[in-house]
């Protein structure tokens, strides 16, 4: 893995969103916005309606989701969501 890179997949119940190293993401976590990069301690934990953003390569992405889990261990980031929009 790119150094100071996390691997990113996000899926829904339908097909996989997006699969990649990023940067960094940002996330809407039920107690609040949280940002997740390289070397992030481990959690699970559910996520409220609202905007995840990425950085992948130079680009920015922003996904609208209502709800759904991320979990977080050894540099990998795992998000399942109900639904999401670009």
């Amino acid at each position: 893995m790119e150094e100071d890179k996390i691997h990113l997949l996000i899926v829904s119940p339908e097909k996989t969103l997006f699969e990649g190293l990023v940067k960094y993401v940002r996330l809407p976590g039920s107690a609040g916005q949280f940002a997740v990069f390289h070397n992030h301690a481990p959690l699970i934990s559910s996520l409220d309606a609202g905007e995840v953003v990425y950085r992948s390569g130079k680009d920015k992405i922003c996904l609208n989701i209502s709800g759904g889990f991320v979990e977080v261990n050894d540099n990998t980031v795992s998000v399942c969501v109900t639904e999401a929009t670009a």
